[in-house]
């Protein structure tokens, strides 16, 4: 309704999440009412820390709700890629993190042109165990 998808609800239906750390992920924030509605309710159920994660963040109504919502306790981190452009005023934020997908993008597109198949680039586990094997040592 007026560009924007109209949400009925939204309800948390897992186990207890008092004193344990949230991640919610989203495709994209455009407003940002949807993710915040989330934090805010699972801020209600005594959850810790409440990371947002989004692979577009388009903040089409600007960083005001997102600064009052972090002043208030609602969330605790915000990250998004770079996938889109990020305004001065986005990165300046201190609760925000750019994550630069320009490295895997450039994969991706290497891996293309050379007719190759992108699926070794779309398995995380190879990136995940060299993770873990290098920090937890």
């Amino acid at each position: 309704m007026d560009g924007r998808n109209p949400i009925v609800a939204h309800e948390f239906l897992g186990s207890n999440v008092a004193g344990k750390d949230m991640v919610i992920v989203d495709d994209m924030i455009s407003s940002g009412d949807s993710i915040l509605e989330v934090a805010a309710e699972l801020k209600e159920l005594k959850a810790n820390r409440i990371f947002l994660c989004s692979t577009f963040g388009l903040f089409t109504n600007g960083m005001e709700k997102f600064d009052k919502a972090y002043e208030q306790g609602v969330f605790d981190y915000l990250l998004t890629t770079n996938l889109v452009y990020q305004t001065p005023e986005l990165l300046s934020r201190p609760y925000y993190t750019s994550c630069d997908l320009s490295k895997y993008l450039a994969y991706i597109i290497d891996t293309l042109n050379h007719d190759e198949s992108i699926s070794h680039l779309l398995n995380p586990l190879d990136r995940i165990n060299r993770f873990l094997a290098k920090n937890n040592k």
